[in-house]
C-alpha cells in the first residue's frame, strides 16, 4: 500500500464514473477508488484500454464458472500495469522542464516535505547537492493507490444452469472480493453500504489481509461507516479474526453522492467530534484481539505493533472549499478527506460523457434531489433531465415500463417469485402494477403507487453508460446515462483542470465556488430537516416510524447546538461560517414548526 502524499482521495462514484480514475491520476500520486459492482462493465473497459495501450486481451466469457472474479482480477491487473508504465515513464523525465514529473510535485500540498524539498532543489546553486537531492526526490515518488469499492449488501447468490443457487463463495460480493485479492495490486478494498457477516467472514480466508514476517500486509481493509458505534462493532468483528481496519471513512448520511443512508439525525460535526475524542479507543479495543488471534494461529506478532490496529480516520460528503477542508483536518483531526462530486467536472480525473457533463455544469440546487429510482429502496441522489430519466419516461409513455434486467446485480425482491428479481425490471413492474390495479385503493392512490413503481430504473446498466459513451465504446445516441452527484455539485458551474481542482482544495488560488455557497454543515442540516418533513407526512401517530422521528428531532437539536458553537469560531480561509450561523436559527425554528403542526393535526 502506498502512503497518501495528498490530504484527499477521489471516492468511488457510480459504477463507471471513477472506474478508470487510477489510469488518469494515479501516476500523479492521487488515490482513487474503482467500483467493481459491474464486472461486465469492467470487461468492456478492459478491452478498450488494452487496445489503447497495446496490451494483450482475451475475452472472459460470461458463462465462465468464476467469471465475475476473473473479470475483476483481469481489469485490476490491467489498470495496475498501465499505472506502473505511466508512473515509471514519468519518473524518468527531467526536472524543471514543465513535465508531468514537475506536475507531480506541484500538485502536492505546500506543507508536504517532498514539496518543500522540490522547491528547495529548484533554487539551490550547488549542482552536486542539487543532483543528489533530485535523485532522492525521484526515489521518494509513489503512485496513488488503486483502491476498490465493494457494496457489501449487493450480494446476490448466483444460480447454476439448472437455476439452483451456487455456493456462497460465488455470491456477488464474495466473488468481487476474490477478484480483488487475486489481483496484483497492493491496495485497499472499501467495504460500503452496510455490514455483511458472510462477506466479512470470507475475508479471513485470504492471507493477503494479514501481516507477514516483515510486518506488512499486501491488501488492506477500508470501512465506510456512519458513526463511531458502527466502526467499533465492525472493527471488533474483524479484529477477532485477526484482521485490521486500515481506515474508517465517515460519510455524511445525506450530503453525499450515490445512495443516501440517513442517520438518526446525527449531524456530521457530532460524528466527527466523537471520533476525535475516542479514536484511541479503537486501537486499544482491536489490538488485543488481533494479538490473541495471531497467537492462536502460532504466528509471529508484528514487531511494529505500535502501528497495528491504528486506523486512519477520513471523512467525505459535501466538502466544497479549502476552508471546510482545513476545518476537517485541523479542528476535527481527520487524516484526509474525500472529494467526490466536484471531480465529476474534472475530465482528467473521471469518466463522464459530454451530455451529462453539461447537465452537471448547468445544474442549480433545484435540479438536484433525493430520488426514489434505486431498486435497493434507498434514497438515491439524482439530477433532473438525465439520460436515464428521459429513457425511463419514454418506456412509461410507450406502455412498456421497466428494464429487461440484463445484469441482475440488484435483484432482491421475492414478492411474486421464488428467486429474487429486481424492482426496476419489467417482470416485477408488470406484476406489481397489476396487483395495484386489482387493489381497493382509490384512483388517486393507485396512480401514486404505480408512479412509485415505475420510477425505479436500471442502475446496473445506466450508471455505466456514461463511461462507455465517454470512451467511445457506445454511441451517444444510446442515452440512458445515470449519474448520482451530491447537492454540492450545484456550486461548480463548468469543467475544470485537475490542477485547478487540486489548487482549490488546498486554497492556493481563488475559490472555484461563490462566497454565498452555504457551509457543508449548513447544507447537511437543511437536508435532514427536509428529510424529516417528508417522513412526517408518512408516519402514523405512535408508530415505530414516529418514534424514530422523535429520536431524529432530539439528535438534530444536539447537532444544531454544536454547529452554533462552531459558527462562533474563527473561519478558515473561504469558509462561510455566516451561513452556518443563519442555518442554525432557521433550521431549529423550522424543525420545531414541523412537529408543532404534526401535533396539531393529531
Amino acid at each position: 500500500m502506498y502512503q497518501n502524499q495528498h490530504q484527499f482521495h477521489i471516492p468511488v462514484m457510480g459504477t463507471g464514473h471513477s472506474i478508470d480514475s487510477p489510469i488518469r491520476v494515479a501516476h500523479l500520486g492521487i488515490h482513487s477508488v474503482i467500483s467493481v459492482v459491474d464486472d461486465l462493465l469492467c470487461e468492456k473497459i478492459r478491452k478498450h484500454y488494452c487496445s489503447e495501450f497495446n496490451l494483450p486481451y482475451k475475452n472472459i466469457a460470461r458463462s465462465s464458472k468464476d467469471g465475475r472474479a476473473e473479470r475483476i482480477t483481469a481489469y485490476l491487473d490491467m489498470v495496475a500495469q498501465i499505472v506502473s508504465e505511466k508512473f515509471n515513464e514519468m519518473k524518468d523525465q527531467p526536472f524543471f522542464q514543465n513535465s508531468e514529473k514537475d506536475r507531480y510535485f506541484n500538485l502536492l500540498p505546500d506543507e508536504n516535505p517532498l514539496k518543500k524539498s522540490y522547491e528547495y532543489a529548484r533554487v539551490i546553486t550547488d549542482k552536486a547537492l542539487q543532483s543528489d537531492l533530485l535523485k532522492t526526490l525521484t526515489e521518494s515518488m509513489v503512485p496513488g493507490s488503486i483502491d476498490v469499492n465493494i457494496m457489501a449488501k449487493v450480494d446476490a447468490l448466483k444460480m447454476d444452469k439448472n437455476d439452483q443457487p451456487l455456493s456462497s463463495e460465488f455470491s456477488d460480493a464474495n466473488a468481487a472480493l476474490r477478484g480483488f485479492v487475486n489481483s496484483v495490486i497492493s491496495s485497499g478494498v472499501v467495504l460500503s453500504a452496510g455490514f455483511n457477516p458472510r462477506l466479512y467472514s470470507y475475508l479471513s480466508e485470504f492471507k493477503e489481509f494479514y501481516r507477514d514476517k516483515t510486518g506488512k500486509a499486501k491488501k488492506s481493509i477500508i470501512l465506510k461507516v456512519s458513526d463511531f458505534r458502527s466502526a467499533l462493532i465492525q472493527g471488533k468483528f474483524l479484529a477477532k479474526k485477526g484482521i485490521e481496519v486500515a481506515e474508517f471513512r465517515i460519510e455524511s448520511g445525506l450530503n453525499c453522492g450515490g445512495h443516501a443512508f440517513a442517520s438518526d439525525g446525527q449531524l456530521l460535526p457530532i460524528l466527527l467530534n466523537e471520533f476525535r475524542e475516542k479514536r484511541e479507543q479503537l486501537q486499544k479495543t482491536f489490538e488485543p484481539m488481533i494479538r490473541s488471534f495471531y497467537e492462536s494461529q502460532g504466528w509471529d506478532y508484528p514487531e511494529n505493533s505500535d502501528e497495528v490496529a491504528k486506523p486512519k480516520i477520513t471523512v467525505q460528503g459535501g466538502i466544497g472549499n479549502s476552508g471546510e477542508q482545513l476545518r476537517l483536518i485541523e479542528d476535527f483531526e481527520m487524516d484526509a478527506t474525500g472529494w467526490g462530486s466536484p471531480f465529476l467536472l474534472v475530465p482528467e480525473a473521471t469518466c463522464v460523457d459530454e451530455f451529462t457533463t453539461e447537465k452537471l455544469a448547468a445544474a442549480a440546487e433545484k435540479d438536484l434531489y433525493l430520488s426514489n429510482v434505486s431498486p435497493l429502496g434507498v434514497p438515491f441522489n439524482n439530477i433532473r433531465g438525465s439520460g436515464s430519466e428521459i429513457h425511463t419516461k419514454e418506456l412509461i409513455e410507450k406502455g412498456k415500463p421497466g428494464s429487461k434486467c440484463p445484469k441482475g446485480f440488484l435483484v432482491s425482491n421475492t414478492e411474486f417469485t421464488e428467486n429474487p428479481i429486481c424492482t426496476a425490471s419489467a417482470q416485477y413492474q408488470i406484476l406489481k402494477i397489476s396487483q395495484i390495479e386489482e387493489s381497493e385503493l382509490s384512483s388517486e392512490s393507485k396512480s401514486l403507487e404505480k408512479k412509485r413503481v415505475m420510477e425505479k430504473t436500471c442502475l446496473c446498466t445506466n450508471l455505466g453508460t456514461g463511461s462507455l459513451i465517454r470512451l467511445g465504446i457506445m454511441k451517444p445516441d444510446y442515452g440512458r446515462q445515470a449519474i448520482c452527484p451530491g447537492p454540492n455539485i450545484a456550486w461548480f458551474n463548468r469543467t475544470y483542470s485537475l490542477d485547478e481542482m487540486v489548487d482549490h482544495i488546498y486554497g492556493r488560488t481563488g475559490s472555484l465556488v461563490p462566497e454565498e455557497r452555504p457551509h457543508m454543515f449548513a447544507k447537511e442540516m437543511a437536508m435532514y430537516v427536509d428529510y424529516i418533513e417528508t417522513m412526517l407526512e408518512q408516519c402514523e401517530p405512535g408508530s415505530p416510524e414516529m418514534k424514530k422521528m422523535e429520536k431524529m428531532r432530539k439528535n438534530l437539536h444536539e447537532g444544531i447546538e454544536f454547529c452554533e458553537t462552531i459558527s462562533q469560531t474563527k473561519p478558515y480561509g473561504d469558509e462561510n461560517l455566516k451561513s452556518l450561523s443563519v442555518a442554525c436559527i432557521e433550521q431549529k425554528e423550522r424543525l420545531e414548526l414541523l412537529f408543532t403542526k404534526r401535533e396539531l393535526v393529531q
